[in-house]
């Protein structure tokens, strides 16, 4: 059968599948349940499924007539976020969306009956949004022998329309910063005898406020910013924590914020007489473009939308653990696309919702995208776009 064929005929079961893995939702390194439904799919569907130790991550593939591999991501995890005064998982950014796109594709060329000249390799990831779940399947070595690899991501309205896809998400790079300012608590009548943590915050921030960056944009926001004992409102707090959100447009950027960051930090502590214990997490790389790679994701748009539906490049101000894959072998043909599908109201806001006809267009170019792969790829030089 056809892939064309094959993700036409499975339209509905495509959206009923998407709702059954939105209903699962399973924060990073959790997604047992996830995982266990995909590879199950596709175990049933002929292709050879491998697992490992310690996560749920694994790869499903089609083997070709050589060892040479075509890759095809997908995230599974969700976030833990605040739905209606409660803390639960929830698929706010999209994964069920990959993970669904991914499986059909497989799915759908695993139905087709000639044998590869390249074997297919389908990589489901855990934990993306704790920018953990690229590095570990990487060690893992499921980018053994990998040329090509490709991923998708859902775009909010304004970013890519309905109907309407990009070959290219440019990403920027993002980080987290996480510290804790200690100082001398006091009775809030004495003001005197205290080391304030708080002021100290403020002081930082007034600080990373008046810093200047060449060379694109950047951000660093406070996000979180907690002291002291709601009990006890006349006691000036002994310390405080904080989390402050750096985004960048370059890596070479987010370097450099972090280093004026620390020397920021290090001011304070002078000036306050406070200790700041702090450290750098959920580091992300921003989008290493590779134009062979956009331009073979562009064909396949063209094919599927059409010309008038394809748009240009998708720029993010978010970030995608997918890069991880790129730094760390820049030998490889990569690209993310960007899909329309009326997403509102954004990307991790907990109501966020989008038209599930989209899945089917999304599969549709996935599918286009690797049999044109297996026509085009060659050995290639990698080239950049700025």
């Amino acid at each position: 059968m056809l892939p064309h064929t094959y993700l036409e005929q499975h339209r509905e079961d495509i959206i009923h599948t998407y709702q059954k893995l939105h209903k699962i939702a399973e924060p990073s390194w959790q997604e047992k349940y996830t995982a266990q439904y995909l590879s199950q799919r596709l175990s049933e569907a002929g292709l050879q499924v491998r697992s490992f130790p310690g996560h749920h991550g694994f790869v499903a593939e089609i083997p070709g007539l050589s060892e040479s591999v075509i890759a095809l991501r997908a995230d599974m995890d969700a976030i833990i976020q605040e739905v209606q005064g409660e803390m639960i998982a929830n698929h706010s950014c999209g994964h069920d969306a990959h993970s669904t796109m991914v499986l059909y594709t497989a799915l759908a060329l695993a139905a087709y009956q000639p044998r590869f000249p390249y074997t297919l390799r389908f990589l489901f990831q855990p934990a993306e949004e704790v920018a953990g779940g690229a590095l570990q399947m990487m060690k893992d070595g499921v980018l053994e022998n990998v040329k090509m690899l490709f991923g998708i991501h859902l775009r909010p309205w304004m970013e890519v329309p309905y109907g309407k896809a990009a070959p290219v998400i440019i990403h920027r790079s993002s980080a987290t910063i996480r510290g804790t300012i200690t100082g001398r608590s006091s009775h809030a009548a004495r003001p005197q005898e205290a080391i304030h943590p708080i002021l100290a915050m403020t002081n930082l921030l007034h600080s990373i406020q008046k810093i200047k960056l060449e060379g694109g944009a950047f951000s660093a926001t406070i996000t979180q910013l907690e002291s002291g004992n709601r009990k006890a409102c006349n006691v000036i707090p002994e310390s405080a924590t904080f989390t402050l959100d750096l985004r960048a447009d370059t890596d070479q950027m987010m370097k450099q914020l972090q280093q004026l960051i620390i020397q920021c930090i290090q001011a304070t502590t002078l000036e306050t007489g406070t200790f700041i214990k702090w450290r750098v997490t959920d580091y992300v790389p921003a989008t290493i473009p590779n134009d062979y790679a956009i331009e073979i994701a562009k064909q396949s748009i063209i094919k599927v939308l059409g010309k008038r539906n394809l748009v240009p490049v998708c720029h993010s101000p978010g970030g995608e653990d997918f890069h991880f894959y790129t730094q760390q072998h820049p030998e490889l043909i990569a690209t993310m696309i960007g899909l329309g599908c009326d997403l509102q109201p954004g990307l991790h806001h907990p109501d966020m919702t989008f038209n599930q006809e989209a899945l089917l267009q999304g599969a549709q170019i996935l599918t286009a995208l690797l049999l044109s792969s297996i026509d085009l790829m060659q050995p290639q030089p990698q080239k950049t776009i700025q």
